[in-house]
């Protein structure tokens, strides 16, 4: 187990996963890749001097999950979403045509050449997205952090040294470079090489505040194979607000392969002050879940009672990280484009409030993984506390 903050006794821990040096996964295809950047304003997420040349980050193969972000305060958060790339032809006899896999129809990436997503009509980027952010009128930006990761060796490989920066433009706004600020996960294997990377995006989010948000160079790899091509980024947002409830909000992050039959991956956090019929939610984001491909699941247990499953109407049970971005089971902001099946990229949020019902002190997160396997980066949590 981790130690997260002392005074309220919140730890992270996750379980490793293969026990033999170097994990392996059934499909490992794990490659974020970063960004080939152009011109523009750069934002020093390292709080370095002007001019100077910022360090590139250490990249480790796993990094268990630990603490983040924490605050409890009026107020909660949001996020915005998307995936870097989509199919754009069918490679296997099997597949379902890649139109209609967009639109929600099973299918996994490996079935498919994949292509970059771009909206921007920029000819200096090669992938561009946005997802709207919905910061509430009259809030405050407590704090913001950028996550982007996938794939960097699929028909092309990618050089794994861009994976610490994107271009990043706020609503109404001009492209910025953003440096990754912390470790980066980056594992390699025989099929593929994967990556996460994260950033201190407070400042800009702060100024930029709610809209449509643009990320683009994305570095990840295109193409077609065994083990296909995937990505995306997450913008999760804390907030305060003084008109909203007192709630404890937590942001969690690492980089840690799950396979089926090879153990679960456990998050535990401590010092909850939730009372009995709290709300509350949580969002995990994950790398190369393949919908229609069976075994992963999430399930809470408080305070060492019942457990309860995680899932929804978007999200079965046995099929949760199914490359989807939705909210208790519903597209609840807008994207650039818009896929349903996205093809190895998750960010869903989950109601937690049936895990609250009796209050809780304590939560226990428990994933399975899928039986090709993906890989787990970030988990935000919100639950009422008492006033």
């Amino acid at each position: 187990m981790i130690s997260g903050l002392s005074s309220d006794k919140v730890h992270s821990c996750f379980v490793p996963l293969i026990e033999n040096g170097d994990r392996v996964m059934g499909s490992s295809r794990r490659i974020l890749g970063t960004l080939g950047l152009l011109s523009c304003l750069t934002l020093s997420v390292n709080a370095q001097t002007a001019g100077a040349a910022a360090p590139a980050p250490k990249e480790l193969p796993r990094i268990p999950f630990t603490q983040r972000y924490q605050s409890v305060q009026h107020g909660g958060l949001v996020r915005a979403s998307n995936s870097g790339i989509s199919c754009r032809k069918e490679q296997s006899p099997q597949a379902e045509p890649c139109g209609e896999v967009k639109k929600g129809a099973a299918g996994v990436n490996s079935d498919f050449e994949m292509f970059y997503s771009e909206v921007d009509k920029d000819p200096d980027t090669y992938n561009s997205t946005r997802a709207e952010l919905k910061v509430p009128q009259g809030a405050k930006v407590s704090y913001a952090r950028l996550y982007w990761g996938g794939n960097l060796r699929v028909g092309e490989q990618k050089p794994p040294e861009d994976d610490g920066r994107v271009l990043v433009a706020e609503p109404g706004g001009a492209y910025k470079e953003v440096l990754a600020d912390t470790v980066m996960g980056h594992r390699t294997d025989a099929g593929s090489d994967a990556y996460q990377a994260s950033a201190d995006v407070t400042p800009l989010v702060r100024k930029g505040g709610a809209g449509m948000w643009t990320v683009a160079q994305l570095n990840i790899a295109m193409g077609h194979s065994e083990v296909g091509a995937w990505g995306g980024w997450t913008l999760v947002v804390a907030y305060e607000h003084p008109q909203e409830p007192v709630r404890r909000i937590s942001l969690w992050d690492g980089f840690e392969s799950l396979a089926a039959r090879a153990g679960d991956g456990t998050v535990e956090i401590e010092g909850l002050d939730a009372p009995p019929g709290s709300a509350g939610r949580v969002g995990v984001v994950g790398y190369d879940g393949d919908r229609g491909t069976l075994g992963d699941s999430l399930t809470v247990t408080a305070d060492s009672g019942r457990r309860v499953s995680l899932s929804d109407g978007e999200n079965p049970f046995n099929d949760v990280m199914n490359s989807t971005i939705t909210e208790f089971g519903d597209q609840s902001f807008v994207r650039q484009p818009e896929h349903m099946n996205n093809l190895g990229y998750d960010a869903d949020v989950f109601d937690l409030s049936p895990a609250l019902s009796d209050g809780a002190r304590s939560l226990n997160f428990r994933f399975t993984g899928e039986s090709q396997g993906h890989f787990l980066g970030v988990l935000f949590v919100q639950t009422d506390a008492r006033r």
